[in-house]
């Protein structure tokens, strides 16, 4: 579980987040929405450790982030997977380098040993065989499979997605959420989502938090997103789908 009590922060004048208290259930997909310069992209920063926030603290299971030395900031890192938007990988390297990338980082594993993690990884999101494969040769869901691949390969505890989706067509952005939300369960971990995208929230919403000018103005989940008096949440998701469908 990871807990964010009280965060703020500012960039020198612009206050981007004003007391956001939320807590990011194991084992659930925890979707945080929200409209563009919203603070959503700003909160999850601050949980990754990567934006120090003004004021609050970030929890992990019991680990104050900020009080963490820098050896136990590193270990924390093990525990934790990131899947980019665009997926990201390297692109003079192979599908199987781009996956062992994690493991040559934080582990003294021999080579054997990370090669049997990344081909059971690569399996797990249905790429048996894609080792050799260069980015430039794949499809976009299978760079964002990829990079699940190797958002999974440390056994992470803790899983951050942004925009898992972006820029994917709709039958590969259920593939998507349902992988995210398979891994979720199947290794029971903290899964944090940021996203747009109004199929994953009614997919795979377990928890979603609304962010709307730095504050936390709405929390539910798929099964009553839909039904809320909340205007502005209301609002958010019709423009979004309106957004969608003249894109479309």
């Amino acid at each position: 579980m990871i807990e964010a009590r009280n965060i703020s922060k500012s960039f020198g004048d612009n206050e981007v987040l004003k007391d956001i208290s939320i807590r990011f259930d194991p084992g659930k997909t925890n979707l945080i929405i929200g409209q563009s310069g919203s603070g959503k992209t700003v909160l999850m920063k601050c949980v990754l450790g990567l934006f120090e926030p003004d004021s609050g603290e970030v929890d992990y299971d019991g680990r104050i982030y900020a009080s963490l030395s820098i050896k136990e900031k590193r270990n924390l890192r093990k525990e934790v997977g990131m899947l980019f938007q665009g997926g990201a990988l390297f692109d003079s390297l192979t599908v199987e380098e781009n996956v062992m990338f994690p493991l040559n980082m934080f582990t003294r594993q021999q080579y054997r040993e990370k090669l049997e993690r990344v081909n059971f990884c690569l399996e797990r999101v249905n790429l048996k065989d894609a080792n050799k494969l260069m980015p430039s040769e794949l499809s976009g869901g299978m760079v964002k499979r990829v990079a699940i691949a190797r958002a999974i390969a440390l056994k992470p505890k803790y899983l951050f997605c942004d925009e898992p989706n972006s820029g994917l067509d709709p039958k590969t952005s259920d593939r998507i959420d349902r992988l995210i939300r398979e891994i979720t369960t199947e290794y029971n971990m903290t899964t944090i989502v940021n996203t747009h995208d109004m199929n994953s929230v009614l997919n795979i919403g377990d928890n979603i938090s609304f962010i709307h000018g730095g504050t936390l103005w709405w929390k539910g989940n798929k099964d009553n997103v839909l039904h809320s008096d909340n205007r502005e949440l209301n609002e958010f998701i019709f423009a979004t789908e309106l957004t969608k469908r003249i894109k479309a």
